[in-house]
């Protein structure tokens, strides 16, 4: 379920100057609008639900709900037992249940997904997008936009966002991979520029007495 979300393994999610047979204006002007919404603000936080599906014979059925913080390129995400930290120089993957933390270097170029990514504008250099029309989405109407990588040597295979026309944020999305699984995420409870110290995207080992550190830079 991390590799959604972490730069390291998930993220969840994010989120094309090369067209998409032609250039997708309507959807270019979709994703602008949720970029300078989010790059506008200080910080923000939200929850999310992930549920994975597939897998090898369609057994894959998992669900988690969990939340993000974001500022800037930094984030934290708390779900099921683990904590996944980035500073936008070093990612922490923190297992609560093994006591162990993992310690990567942040690279965006390697990444095919990210939460900062998901809030802003990856689709740039990316993916090739296209409009595929409204849908309802949780009761809201949504535009529905799809990317599809350009990089073909990547697990992700295609992405479903839905931006909530009104308020021109993602509410939800569904990302498919190459060995079958299917991870749809559902975003709620935004809360814009809330007050997150800096110290709350780095990881402190003497508040984790005892948790094995994984050094992998």
């Amino acid at each position: 379920m991390r590799k959604l979300l972490a730069v390291s393994a998930v993220a969840l999610c994010s989120m094309v100057q090369p067209v998409f047979a032609q250039n997708d204006t309507k959807a270019k002007t979709i994703l602008e609008g949720v970029s300078k919404k989010i790059n506008a603000l200080k910080s923000l936080k939200a929850n999310f639900a992930l549920t994975l599906t597939g897998g090898k014979g369609g057994k894959v059925n998992d669900s988690k709900k969990g939340s993000v913080s974001l500022k800037g390129q930094k984030y934290h995400v708390l779900i099921a037992g683990q904590e996944i930290i980035c500073d936008a120089k070093t990612v922490w993957t923190y297992n609560k249940e093994a006591k162990e933390v993992q310690i990567t270097n942040y690279n965006p170029q390697e990444q095919s997904m990210s939460p900062a990514k998901l809030f802003t504008n990856f689709y740039d250099k990316e993916y090739k997008y296209s409009y595929k029309g409204d849908i309802k989405e949780a009761g809201k109407n949504c535009d529905l936009i799809e990317l599809i990588p350009n990089d073909k040597s990547k697990q992700l295979v295609k992405i479903e966002l839905m931006v909530e026309k009104s308020s021109s944020t993602i509410i939800g999305g569904n990302y498919w991979e190459k060995n079958g699984n299917k991870y749809k995420i559902a975003i709620s409870n935004y809360k814009p520029n809330t007050d997150i110290p800096d110290t709350y995207f780095a990881w402190n080992p003497k508040e984790h007495p005892g948790v094995e550190t994984v050094d992998l830079r």
